[in-house]
């Protein structure tokens, strides 16, 4: 007997490399800030603060969602949006950001 695959909300494949920091990866500060780069379409998750590049993780998409469930409200989120919450309980909100460069 042959179980069907969980669906995968994502346009990514769930072991597409992710940009992170080590701060989430461990647990100590939640994402506040999702990006998917203009060019590639390459996921960012972020606490949006400032960080040191020595921080930075590559890891999976499907690692990132394993940390943090409501990563999956972003699957239909296209290249070249952002999204941001106050708290890791807040909703998101989302914006081109080219539209934030405007502004």
């Amino acid at each position: 007997m042959t179980t069907e695959p969980q669906s995968w909300p994502f346009n990514s494949p769930p072991n597409v490399v992710c940009f992170t920091v080590r701060s989430i990866v461990d647990g100590e500060k939640p994402v506040l800030m999702a990006s998917r780069d203009a060019d590639d379409g390459g996921w960012q998750f972020l606490t949006g603060d400032a960080f040191q590049m020595a921080e930075a993780m590559l890891v999976t998409l499907e690692s990132m969602v394993a940390r943090d469930q409501t990563l999956l409200e972003l699957a239909a989120m296209q290249p070249g949006w952002m999204a941001w919450r106050e708290a890791p309980d807040a909703p998101w909100s989302r914006q081109a950001e080219a539209q934030q460069t405007e502004e």
